[in-house]
Order: C-alpha cells, then structure tokens, then sequence
C-alpha cells in the first residue's frame, strides 16, 4: 500500500456479489467500494453522515466521477481503497481515490476523481459544509 500525507486507507473484501459470472469484479462495483471509502473517511474523522444529517442539515451527493480502470479485481482479493481530499471548496469537495490489491503483489487496480457537493438535507440545494467539519478536512488536506 503506498501510504501519502493526508491519504487514508481502508480495507475491503471482494463477495460474490460485486463479480460478473466469472468472478471478475463489475465495473460499476467500483463506485460502491470508492463510496464506502469515502464514508468511512467521515466516520474515521468523526463526522458520521446520519450525525451530519440530522444535527447539521447537511447531505453530499456525487456530482462527478472518473474512473481509471487499470486491473481487474477478482473474487475474494483483499482490496484497499484510498481517500485524498484534492480539493475543498465552501459547498464541495473533489476527492483523489485509488483501489489496490493487497497481498504481496500488491497492484493498482483503478484511480478515481470524484466531487461530491454538500447540499441542505431539507431543500437538497448547495449549501456549506459545516465549518467544524471543513475545518477538520483543512487540518487534514494541509
């Protein structure tokens, strides 16, 4: 695992349910494994995103995604899925992700870029993040 600063790894396993017949992983599964990542990047930074909704009135929602399919992932492969705030801005955030295989071939699986925009939860319109959580995201992006 290559291991920058400000880069958070979390670790996943390959189910039968995110594979082709084959046993190759599904391209769109990438998707859940980068947003599961980026999930538990919130949780690991005390931000929980049921708190967020439901104390700050805040929710994100992906408005971009690219995704650089590299290898395939396969059935039962040890995956780890990093997350790297790129970008913060007052209502978004633009996030640098890579999925690896883990093991002693350690190899690149994917890269993503992916912006997610903070919306209200009532009115689902643009709104700021919360300033304790962009101030948490800075300490750790700086």
């Amino acid at each position: 695992m290559t291991e920058a600063k400000a880069c958070h790894w979390f670790e996943y396993r390959v189910y039968w349910e995110d594979t082709d017949a084959g046993g190759v992983v599904y391209h769109a599964r990438y998707l859940n494994f980068l947003e599961r990542a980026r999930s538990d990047y919130l949780l690991a930074l005390g931000y929980p995103q049921v708190t967020l909704k439901a104390r700050a009135g805040r929710l994100f929602v992906v408005t971009h995604a690219s995704i650089d399919y590299i290898a395939p992932a396969r059935l039962e492969d040890e995956l780890a899925v990093s997350v790297r705030v790129e970008q913060l801005k007052q209502a978004s955030m633009v996030f640098k992700q890579a999925i690896e295989r883990r093991g002693s071939a350690a190899t690149p699986l994917a890269h993503a870029q992916v912006t997610v925009a903070c919306l209200d939860a009532q009115s689902f319109k643009p709104a700021r993040l919360p300033p304790d959580l962009a101030t948490t995201i800075q300490q750790h992006i700086g």
